[in-house]
């Protein structure tokens, strides 16, 4: 059997969650039954105003550390903004 809720959300907020969900092959419904379950199985809420970095920024970050402990893909230090413009306008 199943249960209507009726909550007041923005639009925005709902219409960016429908997308993302849809995105995953969801729906909003499912995303919220979802978290629904895990409330019940863990009794625990988690609100954070700390920003987390996405799976796919931390590979990034990572690749980008790996590429400057090898010297890959950095640019030398330049101590002023004329040395800068000058190599970045010399061929």
């Amino acid at each position: 059997m199943n249960a209507v809720i009726h909550i007041k959300i923005n639009k925005e907020v709902k219409k960016n969650a429908q997308r993302a969900a849809k995105d995953l092959g969801l729906t909003l419904t499912d995303v919220i039954n979802a978290a629904l379950r895990n409330f019940i199985r863990t009794r625990e809420v988690v609100f954070s105003d700390i920003p987390q970095m996405t799976p796919k920024l931390e590979k990034l970050i990572e690749k980008v550390e790996e590429d400057i402990k090898h010297g890959r893909n950095v640019s030398p230090r330049y101590k002023t903004a004329k040395e800068f413009l000058e190599a970045l306008n010399s061929p």
